[in-house]
């Protein structure tokens, strides 16, 4: 496919071009500038463009009508931030929106960004706002010269990588279930249960995020054209493959988190329990003394042994008495 000359965005305008590469067919690539890649085409068999453009630059919807006739619906989808992960195939193109992991500094990964991506076998454009890690992941390998092929190849490399960075996710979701389980350090109560939290927070995030995504992939596999070779129709397969597990293992992290968060309450439960009985077992030692004491620090007169030098005395003794014969009983009822 011959692309049309472009105006808009021009070199003065802001540029959307964020990578820019010619696939040699070998795994290589060489840079490609905005301004070539206007009028580009082929060289030899087997050369692909691909383009990754910051879909929020103006112009870009404009250039897509005017550079690849892209229709009205899809244009808005690729410069849109509807982020629900999709695929399609129109006419002898493949148009999809993906997710991935945010690695920015300041974000959660599991604060998944979203990728539009449209391709006709020659030309591969991917289109993102928030940086992301998969693109320039490609980009070093096709400049080592051990990236993909073809646009079939990239597609599912870039799928790959995501369900990589997915796995290391996973992993670490795993591993903090897995330290708050041994956790024997005496960690509070509200700390693991806040972790917990986070836990579980993160496994629904990824959860609503994936399950689309799944869809999309399956999309890909049954409505990609011609050009989207069987070898990559078995990759896309083994993603899928790969991501139902990790919906899989995402279900099993949050139940353990579940679990985990069900035994804090338990062990919260049973602490206040103790406490509550302890304090229980108190009052009943000193409910007697109470009244005891009380009876005979009464202001009135005959008060037995007021006058005694021994009457003090005598009282502590009493009450000695009282506590020990209220723990005896208590002990022979079982309550201690």
């Amino acid at each position: 496919m011959t692309v049309k000359p472009l105006t808009v965005p021009s070199p003065q305008d802001d540029c959307p071009l964020l990578i820019g590469r010619v696939l040699d067919g070998t795994g290589g690539a060489r840079r490609i500038e905005w301004d070539e890649a206007q009028g580009w085409s082929p060289a030899h068999e087997g050369e692909v463009l691909w383009l990754h453009l910051l879909r929020s630059c103006p112009g870009v919807e404009e250039w897509l009508r005017d550079a690849y006739g892209v229709p009205e619906p899809t244009r808005e989808l690729l410069v849109s931030d509807q982020t629900r992960p999709r695929a399609f195939r129109e006419s002898g193109a493949l148009v999809a929106t993906l997710r991935d992991l945010n690695f920015n500094p300041g974000a959660e990964p599991e604060d998944m960004i979203s990728m539009q991506l449209w391709c006709d076998g020659a030309h591969i454009l991917t289109f993102r706002h928030a940086p992301q890690q998969s693109p320039n992941e490609v980009r070093e390998l096709l400049d080592r010269g051990a990236g993909p092929g073809d646009a079939g190849a990239m597609i599912t490399h870039i799928v790959e990588l995501m369900m990589d960075h997915l796995s290391l996710t996973i992993i670490d979701i795993n591993d903090a279930i897995d330290e708050l389980e041994e956790d024997r350090s005496g960690t509070g109560l509200e700390e693991r249960s806040r972790k917990i939290a986070e836990i579980r927070r993160d496994c629904l995030a990824l959860q609503r995020h994936l399950s689309p995504q799944h869809e999309a992939l399956e999309q890909i596999g049954r409505e990609a054209p011609d050009w989207f070779e069987k070898d990559d129709r078995r990759e896309i397969i083994e993603s899928i493959a790969r991501l139902r597990r990790h919906l899989d293992d995402i279900n099993i992290s949050k139940e353990s988190a579940l679990v985990l968060q069900d035994e804090l309450r338990a062990r919260a439960q049973a602490v206040s329990q103790e406490a509550t009985y302890k304090l229980g077992v108190m009052a009943g030692v000193f409910l007697p003394l109470t009244f005891f004491t009380g009876l005979l620090g009464s202001n009135v007169a005959g008060i037995p042994w007021a006058e005694e030098p021994w009457a003090f005395w005598g009282v502590i003794a009493a009450c000695a008495a009282i506590t020990l014969g209220i723990l005896a009983v208590f002990w022979r009822l079982r309550w201690l």
